[in-house]
């Protein structure tokens, strides 16, 4: 495979390479970028796959879901479930499949600024942000505090620079936004005016949506100029594991569905507390759950883009606390990637999440093994991929941004080896051993890879002990801190046009 370089000129000597290595590589030849593509990691059998996929359509005939909402248990009624004496929908095996044989699978997820769409086909990989917590976690005194609307904005700002954040769902949640009107639209405002990436937001009651939709209407230009391009999905916990629906956030996802935006079908037991403690178990919960949203979707609107969502977190059972940093997590979360793609369906599932309550050596492991598998597995969504503390309670802004470094590594490994004759090297072998200097550094070879097949860290010190102790033993946290200041003082290119803000304003005395 040729690389297709730029040409470079060897006039001018190491300042010219070094200039010509220092511009910008256009997409498709730098070492990573949104939407690699996964799968190489199986932690399933294609027996365990078969196994996992029908017991999840038993449990779905069997034992069914509760709680549907009237309008929920007319739809799903019409398209084919078997109400019960007991109050449970049941969903033949039949009525599955169809609805399986419909559903989207080529989605792709818009941003404000076409440049971050995301197409979630296969096994491409994108990670992004998540996690409504309710702490922000401030690293100049090491404590938490209660999150608010202006650090939901600076997480979207930061995140918008961040390359390999290619997406922001609600990391936070607005603690100062009194009414769920005024948290839902200002949490959508924040997100929306601090990046141009895709936004994943959730709604605190049927009644704000609405009001939300005709908000986005207003910024996207119109209804039509919204459905051609919704910028914004409804992350949707529409279950409340173990198989009991959700009925106001059903009622809220029919409304989303109606209004044009896409889902994200979030099913999130808790092995050992709301789902099977064995990792399998935990598993088919979470898959036959999110087969009775695709049953959902696809009977009231058919081809509704939608991620399916299987989020099953880990308990420590000794004590029953959330362990969302531990190994298991990681594997549940890269069985759920092949399963999604078992069905040939976007799927979307958490990673990157740290137990540790700061960025310490604990969390650079938690997060960094959850991430590297789920990309490996081929997960197309990867949320919570970086920034999430304490188990979810806490975000900590210097840790994104170090996150930022963490996922491109990940990145690297899901883009893996190229092999091919030039990759193989043999004739830069026989350069370097027959004659010529007996090494490889500063070779045409060499250099013409340097910024195609490596991938350099922004902020992680590779310097040398001795270097690292003359230049005053920098601390990553508080160079950091530093790009986050950097990034803040810039401006903001997701800022809406004056004009704009100002009519919104007018239009939704909601906003703050």
């Amino acid at each position: 495979m040729s690389l297709d370089l730029p040409p470079r000129s060897r006039p001018g000597g190491r300042a010219a390479r070094r200039a010509a290595r220092a511009a910008a590589l256009p997409d498709h030849m730098r070492p990573v970028r949104a939407g690699l593509t996964g799968g190489t990691y199986r932690p399933l059998s294609d027996a365990d796959v078969a196994r996992i996929h029908a017991t999840a359509l038993d449990a779905l005939a069997q034992i069914g879901l509760a709680d549907a909402p009237p309008s929920g248990v007319e739809i799903l009624v019409g398209a084919g479930a078997v109400p019960g004496a007991d109050g449970r929908l049941r969903f033949p095996r039949a009525l599955v499949e169809d609805m399986l044989a419909i559903a989207a699978r080529d989605v792709v997820l818009h941003g404000r600024d076409g440049a971050h769409d995301l197409t979630l086909s296969d096994a491409r990989v994108h990670y992004g942000t998540a996690g409504a917590a309710v702490h922000y976690v401030d690293m100049e005194t090491g404590a938490y505090r209660d999150s608010t609307l202006a650090d939901l904005h600076e997480a979207a700002r930061l995140a918008h620079a961040l390359d390999n954040v290619h997406f922001l769902q609600r990391p936070m949640v607005a603690r100062d936004m009194e009414g769920m009107l005024a948290l839902d639209l200002n949490t959508i405002h924040a997100c929306v005016t601090g990046t141009t990436k895709h936004v994943g937001t959730s709604f605190s009651d049927p009644s704000t949506v609405e009001p939300c939709l005709r908000y986005l209407r207003d910024v996207a230009g119109g209804d039509a100029a919204w459905r051609a391009r919704p910028f914004v999905s409804n992350s949707n916990c529409f279950v409340v594991p173990p198989m009991k629906f959700a009925t106001d956030a059903c009622l809220i996802m029919e409304q989303a569905i109606r209004g044009g935006m896409p889902v994200l079908l979030l099913s999130a037991g808790q092995a050992g507390a709301t789902a099977p403690a064995p990792i399998a178990g935990a598993v088919v919960q979470a898959v036959a759950e999110c087969l009775a949203g695709v049953v959902y979707v696809n009977a009231m609107a058919p081809g509704h883009p939608a991620v399916f969502g299987t989020w099953p977190f880990v308990s420590d059972l000794r004590t029953g606390a959330m362990s969302g940093g531990s190994g298991e997590q990681a594997l549940l979360s890269a069985a759920c990637a092949q399963m999604g793609r078992f069905y040939g369906l976007p799927c979307g599932a958490a990673a990157g999440m740290a137990d540790a309550k700061l960025p310490d050596m604990q969390a650079g492991w938690e997060q960094g093994m959850s991430d590297v598998l789920a990309g490996l597995a081929g997960l197309n969504m990867v949320y919570e991929a970086a920034g999430m503390h304490g188990s979810l309670m806490g975000f900590c802004p210097e840790s994104l941004i170090l996150g930022d470094d963490m996922i491109g590594a990940a990145l690297r490994c899901v883009r893996g080896v190229e092999v091919t004759e030039e990759t193989c090297s043999l004739e830069a072998m026989r350069e370097v051993c027959l004659g010529g200097p007996g090494h490889y550094l500063g070779t045409e070879a060499t250099l013409a890879v340097m910024q195609t097949e490596y991938l350099y860290p922004a902020l992680a010190d590779r310097s040398s002990p001795k270097e690292w102790a003359e230049r005053d033993r920098p601390d990553l946290v508080a160079a950091a801190r530093a790009r986050k200041l950097e990034i803040l003082a810039g401006p903001n290119p997701a800022a809406l046009d004056p004009a704009l803000e100002a009519r919104l304003r007018a239009d939704h005395p909601a906003l703050a």
